[in-house]
């Protein structure tokens, strides 16, 4: 069983991300795990955006200059667009890829049934590399929307994202009427 604290940390990740979840979701980003870092999350309650929050806005081409978090995700949440994880907390830091994958393996059945039935998005994005052996089966899944990848992470903050990763990102949202 988890910690209480551990608990605590996930709902409120959910609590967050409910509050800006646009009622029709035109692109659902489809993440592996919740980052371990609160500044990194995107729907962080405070703080900067940092790491996977930062990489997104960036990609999606929304400023947080001079921009509270409120507005910064409200406009996130008004192009339609609502990241999710399969996981909502990021692995233990000693786990090896094998049993990475393997825990993402047993939680997708419950993300792709969240999406069919509650989420019913217009596309997903794939955008992370470690949910790449999972593509097959998203493909498969009969969501009611096509599925695309394009990854987002294996860059640093301080390189960004390169510039195929934007290029590729930007198609599959423009491709789901996202600008």
């Amino acid at each position: 069983m988890a910690a209480p604290e551990h608990l605590a940390a996930r709902l409120a990740r959910l609590e967050q991300a409910t509050r800006y979840r646009p009622l029709h979701i035109q692109t659902l980003l489809l993440s592996a795990f919740a980052p371990p870092e609160p500044s990194h999350f995107l729907y962080a309650a405070e703080g900067s955006f940092e790491g996977e929050a930062a990489q997104l806005l960036s990609a999606v081409e929304i400023s947080t200059a001079g921009k509270s978090r409120e507005v910064v995700l409200t406009d996130f949440q008004k192009r339609g667009l609502l990241l999710t994880h399969i996981m909502e907390c990021p692995p233990e830091s000693n786990s090896d890829a094998a049993s990475v994958q393997a825990l993402l393996a047993s939680q997708v059945q419950v993300a792709l049934v969240r999406i069919r039935r509650s989420l019913k998005p217009k596309r997903v994005v794939v955008i992370s590399h470690s949910l790449d052996f999972l593509m097959p089966k998203l493909n498969e899944a009969s969501l009611g929307c096509p599925v695309a990848a394009a990854h987002l992470d294996g860059a640093t903050e301080s390189d960004s994202l390169g510039e195929h990763n934007q290029n590729t990102f930007r198609q599959a949202l423009s491709a789901s009427g996202v600008s």
